[in-house]
């Protein structure tokens, strides 16, 4: 079983509602009680890199991400990120050419919600990080897609080939 560790960086995943202003916004990361809900026995280590939207994403935390990647023992790492620009940060990790397995993956919908993928899409992003070979992927609706083959429909709601 190899090591795996977890990379939260915000998205949808840990967004929250503000009943009275009607705003999402970020308070902790839920990933522990994903993880606990799911009953994952497995030894996983996590590390909260940052919490933003995805939208507010620059190159200085596209930087943060590849260098923790670098800088991390394990040589299988999941990344929780928001799906409007995950696709530009898997280029920029696969432009760094980091010889480790990478799966990043997000959710459509706010765990919070009651109807979200996200924890779907996280036990996949575990699975295939163990499984696939060193590169950097995107999880989403229980398929994995290699970063430069993939991009989200926002007609569908989902992921798909390109």
């Amino acid at each position: 079983m190899n090591a795996i560790r977890i990379f939260i960086t915000g998205g949808t995943f840990d967004k929250e509602y503000d009943e009275i202003t009607g705003r999402l916004f970020f308070k902790t990361s839920h990933l522990d009680e994903m993880l606990k809900l799911g009953r994952c026995e497995r030894p996983l280590q996590t590390e909260t890199l940052m919490m933003v939207d995805s939208l507010e994403m620059g190159d200085t935390e596209r930087l943060k991400i590849v260098t923790a990647c670098q800088e991390a023992v394990e040589d299988h790492l999941v990344i929780t990120h928001g799906t409007d620009t995950m696709t530009n940060t898997a280029k920029t990790i696969a432009a760094a050419g980091i010889n480790k397995t990478i799966v990043i993956t997000g959710a459509m919908i706010p765990y919070k919600f009651g109807s979200s993928d996200g924890l779907f899409n996280l036990a996949s992003a575990i699975a295939y990080s163990d499984l696939l070979s060193p590169g950097v992927y995107i999880a989403m609706n229980g398929r994995y897609f290699k970063w430069d083959k993939v991009k989200k429909d926002k007609a569908l709601g989902r992921f798909v080939s390109t």
